[in-house]
């Protein structure tokens, strides 16, 4: 299986969070909870707007919660 180029941490924040749930973190931003779980186990890339509210959740900047790793540019 092809990896995507874009990874996070958003299960590890989640959990340095006082182990948040995906449903907690999905009504912060406006997500529903199945988007979160699709996002964390990187099969869906979120749009950027999203990604900076999951960032501003957590307090952190957008690099410290999303990568992006290309196989190739």
């Amino acid at each position: 299986m092809k990896k995507k180029a874009i990874q996070n941490n958003i299960r590890r924040l989640r959990f340095d969070a006082g182990e948040m749930t995906q449903q907690e973190l999905a009504d912060k931003v406006g997500a529903s909870r199945q988007t979160i779980v699709a996002i964390e186990k990187n099969k869906y890339s979120p749009s950027l707007e999203l990604a900076f509210k999951i960032a501003y959740v957590f307090g952190k900047e957008i690099g410290e919660v999303f990568s992006y790793e290309p196989e190739s540019i």
